[in-house]
Formats: C-alpha cells, sequence, structure tokens
C-alpha cells in the first residue's frame, strides 16, 4: 500500500511540475512603457524615444483604454498568427 501512495505521490508530482512549465512557456509576456501618440479604434501607437514608436492593436479581451498623451505601459506576448515556410537552400558543394 505504502509503494502504491508512493508511485502515485511521485507521478501527481510530475504531472504538478510539467504543468507549470508548460503554462509558464506559454504565459512569457513582454512590456512596452511610452507615450501614447495617437489612438484609432482599436489601435493606437507608444513612443519610447524618438527612434522607437511601436502599433499595437487591442481586442475586447484588453485591459485598460489609452488617451493621447498618456504614459503607458503596454503588457504583451508574441504570438504567431500563420507561418509560411519554403525549404531551405541545399549547401553548395565543396571543390
Amino acid at each position: 500500500m505504502r509503494k502504491i501512495a508512493a508511485v502515485l505521490l511521485v507521478l501527481v508530482s510530475i504531472l504538478t511540475i510539467t504543468a507549470y512549465a508548460a503554462a509558464y512557456a506559454a504565459a512569457k509576456s513582454y512590456q512596452f512603457t511610452g507615450v501614447v501618440k495617437t489612438v484609432q479604434g482599436d489601435t493606437f501607437t507608444v513612443q519610447k524615444s524618438a527612434s522607437q514608436t511601436w502599433e499595437f492593436s487591442k481586442d475586447a479581451s484588453t485591459k485598460g483604454t489609452v488617451k493621447v498623451g498618456d504614459k503607458v505601459t503596454v503588457q504583451y506576448r508574441m504570438v504567431a498568427t500563420e507561418i509560411e515556410a519554403s525549404a531551405a537552400a541545399a549547401p553548395k558543394a565543396k571543390k
């Protein structure tokens, strides 16, 4: 009976660690801080410096609102929406 309980405890521990690792990898997020320069519908631009201006889109699940002139910190995730791949070029033969 103790062996079964020990095996179950190990299995539950492994599954829990795996689930947390997968959740952490999926939830990796980044942030961008700056001043809101434009707001047009669901799109807004944030300027961090004279050479760095980013455009963001928001949807119904986005929390918070923005107005021109506000200093904001945008939390975002990089998620691929479509991938178009082509075959890698074959290496050239040596002479």
